[in-house]
């Protein structure tokens, strides 16, 4: 973990005060442990950056903070003045007592759920023509026998007495400073707010069950190996009623031995015969829809490439298919019979080339002696 206020902020030392308080919060709504209520390197990373904000956006401190370090705004690894200095009490010194990301510090309430990840397998005639596809989850969903309450049937939640249906709890205490008052989630209603006296026997009072889901899920086409579909509140449900995270559906692309994507193209080698090359063909090749023709020009060369237009994969933005270039393959025969040497020597003799002389075959010596005798 960094331990350069500025570093910590991610921003310049010579960073504005509204540059600060952006980065500030941003960082914050990552970091606040209501979004990471399990995650104790969250909450420590939190205060971190609230230790950094308190000195970069007090004009005074910063100087000083500049000039002699962390130590001489009070602040830092057990530096004085945040004792036992509760993360909370950040925002009642920095906001008056009011959430800079919501309203004042009312009753609290269910907690967000988690998100969650899906990896998603298609291949690549499926990331062409896009479609729905069912996803078969295995998460928590919403109890239906108390309807997310976590209560029993006839009973309802109460006002957790510990904490007033606050979800936290303050202490105070003196020191040569005055009085410091410290606050922290109240153990007793798990910070909710609320106790449930009689839980719900079918998800003993947690609100959710664990269940398979099958979940549809619309893919666009042209969608790329890697990238993710966010599917807003489709997560796992939440304790007692709280909003559902959200889905992430990473996109796997399976290999396609046939062709090779870059962007919106395909690419795809094709070998023709060196006659084919030199007296022009029509040929069939396959793409990802059907095979289609290709016309070989005479005299065509090695490394050729013939584009077939339309027969990419589909563009995000603009939905127009990209285009399917053909890369031409010139084979060059290596086992010839008898005939078929003789034939491309008189060839390279009419072109005034210069070949080897051609080998005589072993029937061809077994006939010319028979034929001698």
């Amino acid at each position: 973990m960094p331990t350069d206020y500025y570093e910590i902020l991610g921003v310049a030392r010579n960073a504005t005060d509204d540059e600060i308080k952006r980065a500030y919060r941003n960082l914050a709504r990552q970091y606040h442990p209501d979004a990471n209520p399990d995650d104790p390197a969250a909450a420590e990373r939190f205060k971190d950056i609230s230790v950094a904000y308190d000195a970069l956006s007090d004009p005074e401190k910063r100087r000083r903070y500049d000039m002699f370090g962390p130590d001489a705004v009070g602040a830092g690894a057990g530096g004085p003045g945040f004792d036992g200095f509760g993360l909370n009490d950040l925002f009642d010194a920095f906001f008056g007592g009011r959430d800079p990301f919501g309203g004042g510090r009312g009753p609290a309430g269910p907690t967000r759920g988690p998100d969650a990840e899906y990896v998603l397998d298609l291949s690549l005639a499926e990331v062409v023509h896009g479609g729905t596809h069912d996803l078969d989850l295995s998460m928590p969903v919403a109890c239906s026998e108390c309807d997310a309450s976590g209560c029993q049937a006839g009973t309802h939640p109460q006002t957790c007495s510990a904490c007033g249906g606050s979800g936290e709890v303050r202490s105070v205490r003196r020191s040569i400073l005055g009085q410091l008052v410290t606050t922290g989630p109240c153990h007793e209603c798990s910070a909710t707010g609320q106790v449930i006296p009689s839980p719900c026997p079918a998800c003993s009072g947690d609100g959710r069950v664990r269940s398979s889901v099958r979940l549809p899920v619309d893919v666009p086409a042209g969608i790329d190996d890697g990238q993710r579909l966010r599917l807003s509140g489709r997560g796992p449900a939440a304790a007692r009623g709280g909003p559902s995270g959200d889905l992430y559906v990473t996109i796997r692309v399976r290999p396609d031995p046939r062709f090779e994507r870059a962007s919106d193209d395909l690419h795809t080698v094709h070998k023709i015969a060196m006659t084919q090359a030199a007296l022009g063909a029509t040929l069939t090749v396959p793409t990802v829809d059907a095979d289609t023709t290709i016309t070989i020009s005479p005299g065509t060369q090695p490394g050729a490439v013939v584009t077939v237009r339309g027969q990419g994969v589909p563009s995000l933005r603009t939905g127009r298919r990209g285009d399917l270039h053909v890369h031409l393959d010139i084979a060059v025969p290596t086992r010839l019979t008898q005939e078929e040497t003789e034939l491309l020597a008189r060839l390279a003799a009419l072109r005034g080339e210069v070949v080897d002389e051609p080998r005589e075959g072993i029937f061809s010596r077994l006939r010319s002696a028979f034929g001698e005798r």
